[in-house]
């Protein structure tokens, strides 16, 4: 196949002035130059495209192709993740992953905790808060856990996060509003071990391939997968592939995962973040519809190193997928 390529390249964004804390999502160029690497080797024509607005100019001249690769994180709006999505639907181009819908309400983990809520899919209890007199109002029992809604790779999680009493959740969403520009989501603390279970696969074809649980190190910002922690896992988190076989509490957060996945009609590839609370209940906390993909760096390549499949075996299982939704759709 003849397959697009399109991602936020992060030398891009910081080049034109961008932060690295407003870029974390966006790839480095090793990853472009990996995922490439990996479509060749499985035998198919390569394309960089780039981010939405270059992905608009290449159609507008009349470029196309039969897949597309689609990496996009998005720069603007809460619903960023879904831009490239809705123009490759308006142009009848197939395309890895999610589609708009999906990619709109994961990336808000309000809405999407909402809806598994009413699936039966265990969540802490939460509430959204839009302004600063909302927070003053937040009725759950302490302690919570304050986030902006629609950020990823941790912004704006950091230990202050973990709230003990009214005048810190006041201050936290005082300053997450301002900062962010988009809601908090408020919820109930869970004090157990945290998970982030690999999914390939759609619908009914749709299967865990391995779980990691986020082990914190001594130097590491304790208690949070914050900001920091991600940004410098090497030397604070251990990544430690957990089997369900003989380990209930894994066991059940692959079960909920995989229910939350297919809930939400992830496509292809992802991951679904859970963490338990003190009795060992694993809880459903987000779904990433648009995993990383950096063959080292990223969760969802590194749990496929962990349960022995190869990188390029990682994106072959993508595109296969991709493809076998594009045949039975009947489309192009």
């Amino acid at each position: 196949m003849r397959i697009g390529m399109t991602y936020d390249l992060r030398d891009e964004y910081l080049q034109a002035g961008y932060d690295e804390e407003t870029t974390a999502e966006f790839d480095r160029a090793d990853t472009i130059d990996s995922l490439e690497s990996a479509l060749r080797l499985l035998g198919h024509e390569t394309d960089r495209i780039g981010h939405v607005r270059q992905l608009v100019w290449r159609l507008g001249r009349g470029d196309r192709w039969d897949l597309v690769f689609n990496i996009c994180e998005g720069m603007f709006g809460i619903a960023r993740e879904a831009q490239v999505p809705a123009v490759l639907d308006a142009f009848q181009i197939p395309y890895t992953f999610a589609d708009p819908l999906v990619m709109s309400l994961c990336l808000h983990k309000g809405l999407t905790k909402t809806i598994l809520q009413q699936a039966g899919i265990p969540t802490p209890q939460h509430v959204l808060v839009e302004t600063p007199e909302q927070a003053d109002a937040v009725s759950l029992p302490f302690p919570l856990f304050a986030k902006p809604v629609a950020e990823g790779t941790g912004k704006g999680i950091t230990p202050a996060s973990m709230i003990a009493d009214a005048q810190q959740l006041s201050t936290v969403c005082r300053q997450l509003l301002e900062r962010f520009q988009q809601p908090v989501l408020v919820e109930t603390y869970l004090s157990g071990r945290e998970f982030t279970v690999g999914v390939l696969g759609t619908g009914n074809a749709a299967r865990v391939i391995g779980t990691l649980e986020i082990i914190l190190l001594p130097a590491a910002e304790q208690g949070v997968y914050s900001y920091v922690n991600k940004e410098r896992c090497e030397e604070l988190v251990e990544y430690r592939l957990v089997r369900p076989d003989g380990d209930p509490e894994v066991a059940e957060a692959e079960r909920i995962a995989l229910a939350a996945w297919k809930e939400l009609k992830g496509r292809d590839g992802g991951r679904i973040d859970l963490r338990s609370d003190g009795l060992g209940h694993p809880q459903f906390l987000e779904a990433n519809p648009l995993a990383g993909l950096h063959p080292q760096h990223s969760d969802l390549p590194m749990l496929a190193t962990a349960v022995g499949m190869k990188y390029s075996e990682l994106i072959a299982a993508i595109v296969n997928s991709a493809a076998e939704r594009v045949v039975a759709s009947g489309s192009k």
